[in-house]
């Protein structure tokens, strides 16, 4: 009995369009973040998806004035600035905002050893507006109360 072999047109399509698909990725640039005007890096670019924009917790918790730390142990994530804190955990969309428990409307998830939240989380936690600029590649996050003078903002 002969092994069953795909067909050789079949072979090469698929085989094309895997080579157009990697090529793609690869010239492809990750979208940028903008924390109230000052663009920000990050070792892991945002993941934008129909469902939402996902950003890396600890930079740009960090470029609005907050403190995000990871508790090992228990794998909690907690996320402070000012009088707010936020405590989640990676893959649970159960949280607990300022000694409340809540319902995150996506759970948090890692990609490469960085905790991912919903731009929905940065708002309801710190106010702040989260938007993806799909015209630029680029996601922005403008906290309350925060003025961008001077210089040209890093926004269109």
């Amino acid at each position: 009995m002969k092994p069953h072999l795909p067909e050789g047109r079949l072979l090469a399509v698929t085989s094309a369009t895997a080579l157009v698909a990697s090529l793609l990725l690869a010239l492809s640039t990750p979208a940028t973040i903008s924390v109230d005007g000052q663009r920000i890096a990050s070792d892991v670019a945002p993941v934008t998806t129909a469902a939402g924009t996902y950003l890396p917790l600890r930079v740009v918790s960090e470029a609005a004035g907050a403190q995000a730390t990871f508790d090992p142990a228990s794998g909690a994530v907690t996320l402070r600035r000012g009088t707010d804190v936020l405590v989640m955990h990676a893959g649970h969309a159960k949280a607990v905002l300022n000694g409340h428990a809540i319902t995150l409307a996506h759970a948090p998830f890692t990609v490469r050893g960085r905790t991912m939240v919903a731009g929905a989380t940065i708002t309801r936690t710190f106010g702040s507006s989260v938007r993806f600029d799909a015209r630029h590649d680029r996601v922005i996050v403008r906290n309350p109360g925060v003025v961008v003078a001077g210089a040209a903002d890093d926004e269109p």
